[in-house]
């Protein structure tokens, strides 16, 4: 995922969380809000608690969900932010029922903020 399609200020995740709506599924909550930018790329940042795993499997599910993120760049609005948070339990999910699986809980979490 190229650099402009990725949230790294700490005040950009902050204006995502207070002004943005939410949605959630049982992995994973997706934050999202729209910038008043006329034109732009959509934005996004990862949250990944300790709680999830060591730092190996943290980094690897961000790996995972850049790259699915990434794939879906041409769906979500382009002026829109969105922060993932990842919840306990994903790690081990994803790797009994594979990469798929994980595409599938994306999908769900970006169709839920659409509708």
């Amino acid at each position: 995922m190229q650099r402009r399609n990725r949230l790294s200020r700490s005040r950009d995740f902050d204006e995502v969380y207070r002004r943005g709506r939410s949605v959630s599924t049982r992995f994973l909550t997706l934050y999202w809000f729209s910038r008043d930018e006329p034109a732009g790329d959509p934005r996004l940042g990862l949250a990944v608690p300790r709680e999830v795993g060591s730092a190996v499997v943290r980094n690897r599910i961000k790996r995972q969900l850049r790259e699915l993120f990434r794939e879906r760049l041409d769906r979500v609005p382009a002026t829109n932010d969105y922060v993932l948070k990842v919840r306990r339990g994903l790690p081990e999910a994803v790797e009994a029922h594979g990469f798929a699986w994980l595409a599938e809980r994306v999908d769900e979490v970006l169709g839920k903020a659409s509708a």
